[in-house]
């Protein structure tokens, strides 16, 4: 299996373009079946999950064609009868979105239990509940479950949790639901956003885009679109973090400030601070990491919420930056229960962290790290991708296994990180 070598210690420099949005690709991709017209999409980032839906669509008859980078064209004129490829569905999260497309196109669909990365139970209740309100039948057996309609319907549907990919099952097949649909407690995070813009090009009805009620006006079908994604909301606060514990400049191209204002206040917790030129982000070098206390000297917090709170998905590099602060914060990790559980590898590269449980670590500062020239396994994509700056800001040699985890969420991310000075190599497997 591939692995990464990393000589930390270096500094960067230059000027980086976040790939496109991981966490909009992947749903945009599944709308794609609901027309059987030409459908473009542009700034798809060339990661695994992405590859791995592809070769799911394939299966299911869409015609797919790459005809330069970062550009996919989908046609899904003539889907097959049969069900979505078992073993592809399980590699990735988003695989249940393929339910609303394939109810409205053919009325009844069977779906594995999805895979993903294991962070802790991912509930898929927000989903069948809100395709039940849309007048879906379910069964829910030990591994699938099996999907059938006589035609979806409009409904009012008040969400049990602000489950971004709930929200997007909802929207997806309320498009083209006989009738009106509004979504209350709806996930507004800029990929559901993207979704809904991209499906509003298509001929959908859909406003209240960017709040948590989305009301949907259904149609009776959608014509093709060209749809450019937006920047990795992810991958630029990873790329903020990484610039701040190797001391670097760093320009991070089309980041889209606006959508890390909540990135900014938390990393400023840490004592992170940039500036913005445009829709460019500029972390400037040798920033003073020192941990701001809250009123009267109490230790701060870093805990994730739905948007627009802090990401989750930030939390993994939040914590290593926050062992490059000058003293004492608690992270607290409200959503996923098995997030923090790669401390042990901060750790033993001579971080001090406290895991209090499995949501709450201690992190007390700034720690000298050591590279781990036996190996730290990647157990998923932002813990893997937290790992690599670790080691990129460690003293010594680095060797991170599993990196397939990596590649699913970040784009050649060695090949960009090299280009900016990071002395990274992919060891290829024999």
């Amino acid at each position: 299996m591939d692995h990464f070598v990393i000589e930390g210690g270096h500094r960067l420099s230059g000027s980086i373009r976040p790939a496109g949005n991981k966490n909009a690709a992947l749903p945009l991709l599944a709308a794609s079946l609901l027309t059987s017209e030409p459908v473009t999409l542009r700034n798809i980032p060339d990661i695994g999950d992405v590859r791995t839906k592809l070769a799911l669509l394939a299966h299911l008859g869409v015609y797919v064609d790459r005809p330069e980078a970062n550009v996919v064209h989908l046609r899904a004129d003539q889907l097959v009868a049969g069900e979505p490829d078992t073993t592809l569905a399980r590699r990735i999260r988003t695989s249940p979105l393929l339910a609303g497309p394939l109810l409205a196109r053919r009325g009844y669909v069977t779906l594995p239990r999805p895979g993903g990365d294991a962070i802790g139970r991912r509930r898929l209740d927000t989903h069948l509940l809100a395709l039940q309100a849309l007048g879906v039948h379910v069964e829910v057996t030990p591994t699938s479950y099996i999907l059938t309609t006589n035609g979806l319907r409009g409904a009012d549907i008040f969400l049990d949790e602000m489950s971004v990919t709930g929200t997007e099952q909802a929207i997806i097949a309320a498009c083209v639901a006989e009738g009106h649909t509004t979504i209350a407690n709806a996930a507004s995070e800029p990929h559901v956003q993207d979704l809904c813009h991209f499906l509003n090009r298509m001929g959908a009805r859909i406003s209240g885009i960017g709040t948590n009620l989305l009301e949907i006006e259904g149609v009776t079908s959608l014509h093709g679109a060209d749809y450019t994604i937006g920047p990795d909301f992810m991958e630029v606060g990873s790329l903020i973090g990484l610039a701040a514990v190797t001391r670097s400049e760093l320009r991070i191209v089309g980041a889209r400030p606006r959508e890390h204002r909540m990135t900014k206040i938390m990393f400023g917790r840490l004592g992170v601070t940039w500036h913005e030129e445009g829709e460019d982000i500029v972390v400037p070098a040798d920033q003073e990491l020192v941990v701001r206390h809250d009123l009267h000297g109490a230790i701060p917090k870093i805990d994730s919420a739905p948007w627009p709170g802090f990401n989750p998905d930030l939390i993994s590099t939040a914590i290593v930056v926050a062992t490059q602060a000058r003293g004492t914060v608690l992270i607290h990790e409200k959503m996923f229960e098995s997030r923090l559980f790669f401390v042990d590898r901060l750790i033993g590269m001579g971080a001090r962290i406290v895991l209090c449980d499995p949501h709450r670590a201690v992190v007390v500062g700034p720690s000298q790290l050591y590279g781990e020239p036996d190996g730290l396994p990647s157990p998923d994509i932002r813990a893997g991708m937290a790992l690599v700056t670790a080691a990129l800001c460690a003293k010594g040699r680095s060797v991170i296994y599993n990196i397939g985890q990596i590649d699913r969420g970040y784009e050649r991310i060695e090949e960009r990180l090299a280009a900016l000075g990071a002395r990274i190599e992919r060891v290829r497997a024999s």
